[in-house]
């Protein structure tokens, strides 16, 4: 007996149908993407290609890359997954960061990461409120227009919450080095 491989790449296309409403949609910095109604997050299969999609996002999960061993053990203890019934809120939020942070070896950007900008200690207050996956979109070609694509989920009564967890984020040293962010705001439509 095999056991299923989970999915590790993703689409996330915008356009008319998809069970995720776009309540609103921001650009924080760069281009903006066309405007939406719905998003579907699709697992990628053999041949998938989005018809009639406003827009199409791809992004892969991924390794851990600028966590220590403590910090994931930390991490996976507190988080939850995605899907759960309450959260029927959610965020994506695509990333691109500027050449110069791409140029910096490993070891500098986590050292902007943790230990100027505080990003896994800031995220941790959330946990378990706020669920999240982080997509790759750079692992899969230059061609992309963000680097990173993370999907969060909370309930309706943890929006606040999320809004300060993104405005601590973004008065950090980290995103001086992001020149491309959106911000869309969903709903699950249940339908």
């Amino acid at each position: 007996m095999t056991a299923a491989i989970p999915a590790r790449l993703f689409h996330f296309v915008a356009g008319n149908n998809g069970p995720w409403r776009i309540e609103g949609a921001q650009c924080i910095s760069g281009a903006p993407l066309p405007a939406a109604a719905r998003i579907a997050m699709v697992p990628d299969s053999p041949g998938f290609h989005p018809d009639r999609a406003s827009w199409s996002l791809r992004g892969i999960t991924s390794n851990e890359r600028y966590v220590t061993r403590d910090e994931k053990t930390a991490l996976v203890a507190k988080q939850e997954g995605l899907g759960r019934p309450q959260a029927n809120c959610a965020a994506l939020i695509p990333i691109r960061k500027t050449a110069a942070w791409w140029a910096l070896p490993q070891d500098e950007r986590r050292h902007i990461l943790e230990a100027q900008s505080q990003h896994i200690a800031i995220g941790m207050k959330y946990l378990p409120a706020i669920a999240r996956r982080l997509h790759h979109c750079r692992d899969l070609g230059s061609d992309q227009p963000f680097d990173f694509i993370t999907w969060f989920e909370f309930a309706p009564a943890d929006t606040s919450a999320f809004d300060e967890l993104l405005a601590t984020l973004r008065a950090s040293p980290e995103w001086n080095y992001v020149d491309r962010e959106s911000d869309i705001r969903l709903v699950h439509a249940g339908d």
